[in-house]
């Protein structure tokens, strides 16, 4: 493995907290609604807005599955608002997020989410772009619209190789 290299981590709350939160329903306060027939896993995330004007948006993207493999080559971020995904597929994805170093994007992480795991993303967290894994996929996105500059890009001139381990993708499959 060069020092250009990442081994995904299976995503969970502790290990995501510093980027963001894990929208799953194991933990979550349960509420019975619709006479009995339906449960609602109560306030999953919290969307987070800035800026005057500021609205929640939902949306859905639909991705291209990316190989593994993964060459993190570009990370973005929104600093007017947070970002939820939450996938509508069956196959695992990856998410790549850096800690943030002096308003430039610092060390990455990398995480296999479930299928049934989604993640919020904080505001003005760097991260990479939506990697489904295996087939494309759709995506719940909830995030903010409204004026002002809400996305920076930037492009990793010497990229990291994401990898993910046969025995963590095989859990997840």
């Amino acid at each position: 493995m060069s020092d250009r290299t990442l081994q995904a981590q299976p995503l969970t709350a502790d290990s995501f907290a510093a980027f963001g939160e894990v929208i799953e329903t194991p933990g979550a306060r349960q509420i019975a609604i619709n006479r009995g027939k339906c449960i609602r896993h109560h306030a999953l995330a919290t969307a987070q807005l800035r800026g005057p004007g500021s609205s929640v948006v939902i949306s859905i993207f639909s991705a291209s599955a990316y190989p593994l493999p993964h060459v993190l080559d570009l990370v973005e971020r929104h600093p007017l608002g947070s970002q939820a995904f939450y996938p509508l597929g069956f196959d695992p994805w990856l998410v790549t997020v850096c800690s943030d170093e002096n308003g430039m994007p610092g060390s990455p992480h990398a995480f296999l989410a479930a299928p049934d795991q989604g993640i919020n993303i904080f505001p003005n967290t760097w991260h990479g772009v939506l990697t489904p894994l295996g087939s494309a996929s759709d995506f719940l996105v909830v995030d903010r619209a409204g004026g002002g500059e809400n996305l920076e890009e930037f492009a990793i001139d010497q990229p990291w190789m994401v990898e993910v381990a046969d025995s963590l993708y095989a859990r997840f499959k």
